[in-house]
């Protein structure tokens, strides 16, 4: 679906990692793709993991999840999106997608709140199970930007705390900002199908200095920095990012822009080859630049969505539904939604399609 690119310098970093000897979390490329991630997206400050899912947990806990607190999300999303506010303990709640973004709806996150929270002491109550609603983490599906602004102005009306999952969007802007710097806190995830990849890796990215400075100190298990004694102030994550994981990230930052062209090419290319097939294929919503992660086409049916995924795949063409909804799952079943029709609707029918940047690159 989406095979990773190692066309530059990653096999000098790894080699220079290896020869200083700092090849675990204590390094200068850890630092460095930090920074350099931070400026591309334009983000004041970025805090490395060892994978997505970790930042997603790090990021819920700092915005105040826990146990008996609640997070709403979108069903229609990938398992780590859940599983990460699982982690905190807090309760998620769920509402539907719009068709043409495949992300939050921000009507449906407005009707669900006017249905079912109220306002007291500064932040969002659910009224029916009396736990206070902390943070909402709408994801940019399959790199499509969702109305993040829209979103970011209802949870500012209600006191919640937006996480962006911009696990899939590196290099997609929605309205000229990069997605994931439209909340207090957004994620990425540098995972071996992702558009650069550090084999396993995360990112935490916000312009927050304080709530920076614990998301590093609580990755980095809570330890208080001594020239010899261990002293840790509270519970922390063994979350940081190896060295050698940030080599190879610093050598895909530095061909990011060439990915970026390619994905685009390549979109162009279904849009054109698709338009007179009688396939709806999935192209960035208004006011944004998607980076096209992975392609996607929308079928008719149920029934031929799977006739399509049977024929593709016996033919050796690597095609796979998108998620089943968290909703759907035996842990979220009996989670609370606003309706999700929209979601339903698209669970049913769209189609992942090979999305790989060409190999050998030709574009340093």
């Amino acid at each position: 679906m989406h095979r990773p690119v190692f066309a530059g310098h990653e096999k000098q970093y790894l080699a220079e990692c290896i020869d200083s000897n700092f090849v675990s979390s204590v390094g200068a490329r850890v630092t460095e793709f930090e920074e350099r991630l931070a400026t591309f997206v334009g983000a004041r400050y970025a805090i490395a993991t060892m994978n997505g899912t970790a930042a997603l947990h790090i990021a819920l806990e700092l915005a105040g999840a826990k146990p008996g607190t609640e997070i709403i999300g979108q069903s229609l999303t990938f398992i780590a999106t859940c599983n990460a506010a699982s982690y905190t303990g807090a309760t998620p709640v769920f509402v539907d997608v719009d068709r043409d973004t495949l992300g939050m709806s921000p009507q449906a996150l407005r009707a669900f709140l006017e249905a079912n929270a109220q306002r007291r002491d500064g932040g969002a109550w659910n009224r029916g199970t009396g736990r206070q609603i902390v943070a909402c983490v709408p994801m940019h599906t399959f790199g499509h930007p969702c109305r993040i602004d829209e979103i970011a102005a209802i949870c500012d009306e209600w006191g919640i705390v937006l996480v962006e999952d911009a696990a899939e969007s590196l290099g997609s802007w929605y309205k000229g900002r990069h997605t994931g710097t439209f909340g207090r806190l957004g994620t990425f995830s540098f995972n071996g199908n992702k558009i650069i990849t550090t084999g396993g890796g995360g990112m935490v990215v916000t312009d927050d200095e304080a709530l920076a400075r614990r998301c590093k100190h609580l990755t980095t298990t809570a330890k208080i920095p001594h020239p010899y004694e261990y002293v840790h102030d509270e519970v922390g994550y063994n979350y940081r990012l190896p060295n050698l994981n940030a080599a190879l990230g610093c050598a895909q930052m530095e061909q990011l822009e060439g990915f970026l062209v390619h994905k685009r090419a390549l979109a162009a290319r279904y849009i054109d080859f698709f338009k007179d097939a009688g396939v709806t294929f999935v192209q960035e919503p208004a006011n944004s630049r998607a980076n096209y992660w992975l392609n996607a086409i929308v079928l008719d049916s149920l029934a031929e969505r799977d006739e399509f995924l049977k024929a593709t795949n016996e033919a050796g063409v690597m095609t796979r539904p998108i998620w089943r909804l968290m909703t759907h799952l035996k842990m979220f079943s009996g989670c609370q939604h606003g309706g999700l029709e929209n979601a339903n609707w698209l669970e049913e029918r769209v189609v992942n399609i090979p999305s790989s940047v060409p190999t050998p690159w030709v574009g340093r």
